[in-house]
């Protein structure tokens, strides 16, 4: 099986002809460098803010360091992907409204945003200096030894200090220690690798892995969407109710007692009670197929999301263009719950965005689909709970699904939901 992670690689067989030795020196490399550079940058941004802080200018730049970990923790997860090859999403919530102090108000309110503060100031007094030690240890060591013949046939008269420990006077002391090298370079690459698989390990642990009190956020989380949508069906199922005893249920009452009638009658009138009793008929079947197109269209049964959101796009009073590029069928709760979310999106486009146009997108990237909703209206829409958006986060939140929006005001508004999904049936 093809390794995911630097840890699976160093009990491969082939491990040394792999590109993980290759890619745990890239990742401590650039790990040094960038290091390095926040201790430099935190330094100075410390110094500037005690100094200005005396006449108050410095007060901004100080608070300001609370959120420095932010652009280093997104790096790092980006980095993540040299020695790790897992999904490194972030923890961070998004905001209820938006706006910039909605988004600063949570992020400083959130754990995860110290988490990252944290791990800043580690790697930039801790881990690059381990993860240049490592690299000079396993890198730099063999590569003297190595290069060491080379040096003295240029000049074979002189004396070379290798690694400031032996003094080589002759080109035969440099070839004896050559074996030495190629055996320091295969125990380096071993080194590396360890070294950046734990240091990748530390990051996924505090960057990527939620604590513990966010589990229990977002288990509540998840049992009050769960509660809403029990809430939501219970309401579905009165409408339903209703609809039938109101609609459907009324016009059978009215075919059965007009062909009760046409029983009664003879002549001219009967005909004209069945061509009524047929109009109602027709008329009772137009409601329970809409009603029906409601519960669970057999469209989405027969054919699939793709061909179901286009008939969507299709009845939708505000244009839209449906692009999805899905290639076979997804799991029945993943399609389902996705359909009856850009449903609802389109509905919440259509009654309040002022949009001339939208359109719904989706691919598949590993094992998540992606679906986006957008459109050109006025924007400033929020998923606050309470707003028509709150319905979009329990559908999704059941299946596993998350989603983000993007709407400041003005427009345009993007509605971008993720959700995993096994295989993909081609067949279909």
């Amino acid at each position: 099986m093809r390794s995911r992670t630097a840890w699976q690689a160093l009990t491969d067989r082939g491990f040394l002809v792999t590109a993980w030795p290759w890619r745990a020196t890239a990742y401590l490399l650039t790990g040094t460098l960038a290091g390095a550079l926040e201790l430099v940058l935190l330094s100075t941004a410390l110094t500037l803010g005690i100094v200005l802080g005396i006449v108050l200018v410095g007060v901004p730049l100080l608070l300001a360091l609370g959120l420095c970990g932010l652009p280093v923790a997104a790096a790092e997860r980006r980095r993540l992907r040299l020695v790790d090859l897992e999904p490194a999403p972030g923890p961070h919530r998004d905001p209820e409204r938006p706006g910039f102090w909605p988004w600063l108000r949570t992020r400083y309110r959130e754990q995860a945003t110290w988490r990252d503060l944290a791990f800043t100031l580690l790697s930039a007094a801790v881990l690059w200096p381990v993860e240049l030690a490592a690299l000079v240890t396993g890198l730099a060591v063999p590569a003297a030894l190595l290069t060491a013949p080379a040096i003295m046939a240029a000049d074979p008269d002189g004396e070379l200090r290798l690694l400031k420990t032996w003094t080589l006077t002759s080109a035969w002391q440099a070839w004896v220690i050559l074996p030495l090298g190629v055996l320091s370079l295969l125990v380096g690459m071993y080194l590396v690798t360890v070294v950046a698989a734990a240091r990748g390990a530390l990051t996924r642990l505090l960057l990527v892995a939620p604590r513990e009190p966010e589990l229990t956020e977002r288990v509540d989380e998840l049992t009050r969407s769960r509660a809403r949508l029990v809430d939501a069906f219970e309401a579905e199922r009165r409408r339903i109710e209703r609809d039938l005893h109101d609609g459907a249920q009324q016009r059978l009452v009215a075919l059965t007692m007009t062909l009760g009638l046409a029983r009664t009658t003879t002549g001219r009138e009967t005909g004209e009670l069945v061509d009524k009793a047929h109009a109602e008929a027709r008329l009772a079947l137009d409601e329970l197929r809409e009603l029906i197109r409601g519960i669970h269209p057999k469209l989405l049964t027969d054919r699939g999301l793709p061909a179901a959101v286009d008939e969507l796009a299709g009845r939708s009073p505000v244009p839209v263009k449906a692009e999805l590029d899905l290639l076979g069928r997804l799991p029945e709760p993943v399609e389902s719950a996705l359909y009856f979310a850009v449903c609802e999106a389109l509905a919440n486009v259509a009654k309040h965005s002022a949009a001339t146009t939208a359109w719904v997108t989706a691919g598949r990237d590993g094992d998540r689909v992606t679906v986006e909703i957008g459109d050109d209206g006025v924007g400033g829409a929020a998923a606050a709970r309470g707003t028509g958006l709150a319905g979009l986060v329990d559908r999704i939140s059941v299946v596993g699904g998350t989603l983000d929006l993007y709407s400041p005001p003005g427009g345009p508004t993007l509605v971008r939901l993720e959700v995993p999904c096994g295989p993909i049936d081609r067949s279909a």
